[in-house]
């Protein structure tokens, strides 16, 4: 695939390098540039969405992004909540790529507040389902 290995020897490592550098193209959109290209677009391929812009609710995300990017509303985005809601909507039919972090903080202060027996119990109904 895309990764190479290359033995060096000690002898290799005590002379200068010959390599030089070569400036990247800043018009090239599959180069990591940052959330934002250099022509103002979004770039979908940045690593810092998180793989966001692919996937079942890729689409609604891209959309929703666009819409929050672009806004030009006082309150920046508030002319975006209908895309939001279909993104969420989307995200909320495929909780196992999209875990919603509030029910995850809503299941762990319940198992801290619960006695130790009824924690057990719950633990026990949750492995048979």
């Amino acid at each position: 695939g895309k990764d190479k290995i290359i033995f060096v020897t000690k002898e290799d490592h005590e002379t200068p390098s010959t390599a030089e550098l070569v400036a990247d193209d800043p018009d090239d959109p599959y180069e990591d540039q940052g959330l934002i290209l250099p022509n103002g677009d979004i770039n979908w391929n940045c690593p810092c969405l998180g793989g966001m812009a692919s996937g079942p609710c890729g689409e609604q995300f891209k959309s929703a992004f666009s819409c929050f990017h672009y806004s030009t509303e006082e309150i920046k985005g508030s002319d975006c909540v209908d895309q939001f809601r279909a993104m969420q909507e989307c995200m909320q039919k495929y909780p196992d790529l999209y875990p919603q972090e509030d029910e995850n903080e809503e299941k762990s202060s319940k198992d801290l507040e619960a006695t130790p027996g009824e924690a057990s119990v719950d633990k026990e109904e949750k492995g048979s389902s």
